[in-house]
């Protein structure tokens, strides 16, 4: 089964001498419970992808088809609360918010839903993340893999389609950029979580069932690692 359909996606900044093509007609399938890499030089255009993958910005032209979904059919409203509920964001910075807690920084997708989460499943991101025990802490209260790891929970929260991560070690030092990898790993070999994984480390993308490279905004090579 497809989770993910990207159909000839393009996206042009500018007008005649200032016309810029971010991205050039890239087409690609994901299936459910594969883990693919992204991979490409700075400015190659992956994080423009990345961005139109995950309905944060829309393309000049093309699809993004999730779980059967057209999302760039919807206006920003439904947009947005598709999002929310059906892909799960990890940003390199966190992007946690400084004034809740571990737990409330994980149920935010819920809670924006007005919706309780499941408890059982909330302890068991929780434990997943090693995170039992800091539950009551704020942001600043962790260290930076720490608040890593509570952004992998809040992605997971709502089993979204597909987890997407924006080079989500890059801010971290190489022990806790170990962890993370092995939680989102996890969750991809042991839950069958969809994983999308933008990253500029060879290492990292050689642990992905599919390498896609891009450069200068075209889809140049999909490599099957592993089957």
């Amino acid at each position: 089964m497809e989770i993910l359909e990207v159909n000839g996606l393009t996206k042009i900044y500018g007008n005649g001498d200032n016309r810029v093509t971010a991205l050039d007609h890239v087409s690609f399938r994901v299936k459910k419970g594969e883990f693919v890499a992204i991979v490409g030089a700075s400015g190659s255009g992956k994080s423009t992808l990345m961005n139109l993958i995950g309905g944060i910005d829309r393309p000049t032209s093309g699809d993004v088809v999730v779980d059967g979904r057209r999302i760039f059919d919807m206006d920003e409203s439904a947009l947005a609360i598709f999002r929310r509920r059906n892909i799960g964001i990890v940003y390199q910075f966190y992007n946690l918010i400084p004034n809740l807690t571990v737990v409330e920084n994980i149920m935010l997708p819920c809670l924006l839903d007005n919706r309780k989460p499941d408890a059982q499943k909330l302890a068991g991101i929780l434990e997943m993340t090693g995170l039992s025990d800091r539950q009551d802490h704020l942001p600043g209260e962790l260290s930076g893999g720490q608040q890593q790891r509570v952004s992998v929970g809040r992605a997971l929260i709502n089993a979204p389609a597909f987890i997407l991560a924006d080079e989500p070690t890059g801010n971290l030092d190489s022990k806790a950029g170990r962890k993370i990898m092995e939680l989102l790993t996890a969750a991809n070999r042991k839950e069958n979580q969809t994983l999308i994984l933008i990253t500029h480390d060879e290492k990292i993308a050689l642990l992905a069932d599919r390498i896609l490279t891009i450069s200068d905004g075209k889809l140049i090579r999909d490599e099957v690692m592993r089957v």
